[in-house]
């Protein structure tokens, strides 16, 4: 099994991640949609390193894109984003600009998206499409990142993704009492830590942003990825 537990790797074999989160957080603390997210974070990346480029929603198949291919010399990394907001209505300190952010009530969905990014970039990987992939979740809402109040068990027991849960790894089941949903479950080939990152601190309730990343590698080459070193914590 794959264990990512030191230097993350590169986006593109020429940038780390927590640059582009770090730069990017300076200029948006806060984003209207994913896909304003995808785009923002494409523009800062391209700024930090001109000779990656960039592609926006790359078709695999007839069913499939995904949300950014970077490339250059050094890699090719593919990566997926998640924003998952709960309901915060302000201004952008440095814009001005007026923000609206809908209430995405469904965790438990956030959750599993998440884990279903982190299985596709897998698979690309391991076709030989990506050198490397990264799924990244920006979000507001502090139910993700908290453990959970009680003991109950839920149907996303497996895909949770709080702080102190060690990691991410193996089959991943989606249902309680031993009745599971065969086609929500995920087997991953690779160990991925949960650790949260603060983005922004905004006014007002839900203003808290953090993001979270799992780094992706072929099965066949084992890399780390702790992004401790380089946490970004916003004055």
């Amino acid at each position: 099994m794959i264990r990512h537990d030191g230097p993350m790797p590169l986006i593109a074999g020429a940038v780390d991640v927590s640059t582009v989160m770090e730069k990017l957080s300076a200029v948006r603390p806060v984003f209207h949609s994913e896909a304003d997210f995808q785009h923002a974070f494409a523009w800062v990346l391209r700024e930090i390193e001109p000779s990656v480029q960039i592609r926006l929603e790359v078709r695999q198949d007839t069913r499939e894109y995904v949300d950014l291919l970077c490339f250059g010399p050094q890699g090719r990394t593919a990566v997926e984003f998640k924003y998952f907001t709960r309901t915060w209505a302000g201004t952008d300190p440095l814009t001005g600009e007026s923000f609206h952010l809908r209430n995405h009530e469904a965790t438990d969905l956030g959750r599993q998206g998440f884990v279903f990014d982190i299985a596709r970039l897998e698979k690309f990987c391991a076709a030989g499409r990506a050198s490397n992939g990264f799924a990244i979740m920006l979000s507001n809402d502090q139910r993700l990142w908290r453990p959970p109040a009680t003991a109950k068990l839920t149907r996303d027991q497996a895909f949770r993704i709080h702080e102190g849960r060690k990691n991410l790894s193996g089959l991943l089941r989606w249902g309680t009492d031993g009745s599971y949903h065969a086609g929500s479950e995920r087997t991953l080939s690779g160990s991925y830590p949960i650790t949260w990152r603060d983005y922004s601190n905004l006014d007002g309730i839900n203003g808290r942003l953090r993001w979270l990343a799992a780094a992706v590698a072929p099965p066949s080459e084992p890399v780390s990825a702790d992004l401790s070193a380089a946490s970004h914590q916003p004055g």
